[in-house]
């Protein structure tokens, strides 16, 4: 495998687990649910993605191609993370959770 092939694999794999690091450290310190929610949902959807591209390449070049399976991994990843978002969001609004005063739009007030 070549420098620039493995640079390219490595630099995927280590920004995806940055944003998965990140998405996990905003799940842990952010201070209400609603911003709880903003961080799993779209640094750890960036960092699977970006760790799935990375053994995408890594794959298709000592395999035979495109694996089906991390395209539908990433099919599967970016449909269901902000359905499932927008619909503990809705869940929440309806439960009238409680926020902290920096968190904008509370249209049950």
């Amino acid at each position: 495998m070549s420098f620039w092939l493995e640079l390219l694999i490595c630099f995927f794999l280590l920004t995806g687990s940055l944003f998965a690091l990140i998405g996990a450290i905003g799940l842990f310190r952010l201070p209400d649910f609603f911003t709880r929610l903003h961080g799993p949902t779209k640094a750890t959807t960036l960092g699977v993605g970006g760790i799935i591209i990375g053994s995408a390449i890594f794959f298709s070049h000592h395999g035979e191609g495109l694996s089906l399976h991390e395209l539908l991994i990433t099919l599967f990843l970016f449909i269901t993370a902000p359905v499932s978002a927008h619909m503990l969001a809705k869940a929440a609004m309806q439960q009238k959770l409680e926020t902290i005063e920096r968190t904008r739009g509370r249209p049950w007030d």
